[in-house]
């Protein structure tokens, strides 16, 4: 029987991906390209420079098909997923009309302005590249959240025409919506040009860029959460209604029509916050883990392990990037004394992430009336055994991961496989496609010492810092 391959677009934060797989979920081969560092022409302007997004696409696609060695007539769809929370303006042309903004943007939390006259259309991420790969004007209704006219139990645009012009956007400006697992378009010439990927194929609409990493995780039942670990740290849960005035959680777009994903509230640059503390240590820590033929995360990670849960007493708050209502938080580690190393160091921030995210997620099920089982862990961060072993101590349940960690391009994968009908189900397309790679269970005595070390200090630690906080505030800003 012929091999049928579809191939997963994943175009993230910090790097774009393209992988092809075959229908049983297995990765054939990838490109990865990374993106550009911001553009900050001033305070609150956050952009990705250039039309970086579509170029790390056309990089990172031509990548995965020079090491494609199927035949490419059996490459049967592409689906693509982008960053969500976004806002790209674009020329008659579909062209850009000035670089996209990033979701740290302050502009893409305020309705739109009109103020440069070429622009034609204001769509999200994967508005502009489905039509960069597509020609089309159409977008999965699954990635408008946010400062968007979009009615979210109907999946279509605000009808009501007083609240609809709240949002300050033209109905002319928007592009066409369609659900998820539905053709956007075909790849064109001149796409398939650019990026090597075969002319004609299907590009099938996904979602946002954290429901179709879900989808791919295999996120199906609710009494099972999700933890993203991404420059944002989310965790999420699936549902089928669309509750309106939550407070610990708020309603995402599922990656399956009509379904929804429950999200808690997570940790603005969550992973950034590890890579940052990798690059503080600079070389040195390159080199060693040179030495040992290993990269530099595993050899942080075999360090950390070696110190006892709880990290002797240090303890961080992960406050990198304060959100725009608390300007005046910052992170910060606390309780240093003579027994800390950098493998401390190391290990609080992994202990803080597994933490925060703990009660994030208590937040969540409480609100939602539900109990957890277990927990999956997806994105780069679940390759450590260490950080693996510490989210399941924490939440004192059992953890899995997943053959394809990374997730996104998977779940863009699966929305393929059943929009083109190779499977009659996204059930039955998990149930193929995902793999799990192993599981962990909690160890008793590191459970209990997290959960008092959370009690009793940890879940109120910021009542006491940001007063502290708040007095630096006006002398450093």
């Amino acid at each position: 029987m012929k091999k049928k391959y579809i191939i997963g677009v994943d175009g993230g934060s910090q790097s774009s991906k393209v992988v092809i797989f075959d229908l049983e979920g297995n990765i054939i081969c990838e490109g990865k390209e990374p993106l550009k560092p911001m553009s900050l022409p001033e305070p609150g302007i956050v952009e990705h420079p250039e039309d970086d997004l579509w170029d790390s696409i056309v990089v990172a696609s031509k990548k995965a098909m020079d090491s494609f060695t199927g035949e490419v007539e059996d490459i049967i769809g592409m689906g693509l997923c982008t960053i969500r929370f976004c806002r790209v303006l674009l020329k008659e042309d579909g062209t850009l009309a000035q670089p996209a903004m990033s979701w740290m943007d302050r502009r893409v939390s305020r309705p739109y302005e009109h103020v440069n006259p070429s622009v034609k259309y204001v769509t999200t991420t994967s508005g502009y590249i489905t039509h960069r790969f597509s020609g089309e004007f159409n977008d999965t209704a699954a990635n408008y959240q946010g400062m968007w006219p979009m009615n979210t139990d109907t999946w279509q645009w605000i009808e009501d025409e007083d609240e609809f012009n709240q949002f300050n956007i033209p109905r002319e400006m928007l592009f066409n919506l369609q659900m998820p697992g539905t053709i956007l378009g075909y790849v064109t010439e001149e796409a398939a040009e650019a990026t090597g990927i075969p002319m004609g194929i299907p590009v099938v609409a996904t979602a946002n860029d954290k429901a179709v990493e879900a989808l791919g995780a295999g996120l199906l039942g609710e009494n099972t959460a999700l933890i993203s670990l991404g420059t944002y740290i989310a965790s999420m849960v699936p549902g089928h209604e669309n509750p309106k005035g939550t407070t610990h959680f708020w309603t995402n777009f599922a990656s399956t029509p009509n379904n929804y994903l429950y999200e808690s509230n997570g940790i603005r640059r969550g992973m950034w916050t590890v890579s940052w503390f990798k690059d503080i240590l600079g070389e040195d820590i390159v080199y060693k883990a040179e030495v040992l033929g290993i990269s530099p995360e595993e050899y942080l990670n075999r360090q950390a392990k070696e110190v006892p849960a709880g990290s002797d007493g240090l303890m961080t708050v992960l406050d990198w990037l304060a959100p725009a209502n608390e300007p005046y938080k910052k992170g910060l580690m606390i309780g240093f004394d003579g027994r800390h190393t950098g493998a401390h160091m190391y290990r609080s921030i992994l202990e803080a992430i597994a933490l925060t995210m703990k009660n994030r997620v208590d937040e969540m099920c409480s609100e939602l009336n539900i109990e957890l089982e277990n927990i999956i862990i997806s994105g780069g961060g679940s390759n450590s055994e260490l950080f693996m072993q510490i989210f399941t101590d924490v939440f004192g349940l059992p953890a899995r991961r997943n053959v394809v960690n990374g997730s996104a391009s998977l779940g863009s994968a699966i929305c393929v496989a059943v929009a083109v009908g190779e499977y009659d189900s996204y059930e039955r397309a998990i149930e193929k496609m995902v793999k799990i790679r192993d599981g962990f269970q909690p160890k008793e005595e590191n459970t209990h010492l997290y959960k008092r070390m959370n009690d009793e200090v940890f879940k109120d630690i910021t009542k006491y810092t940001d007063e502290i906080l708040k007095k630096s505030y006006p002398i450093f800003n």
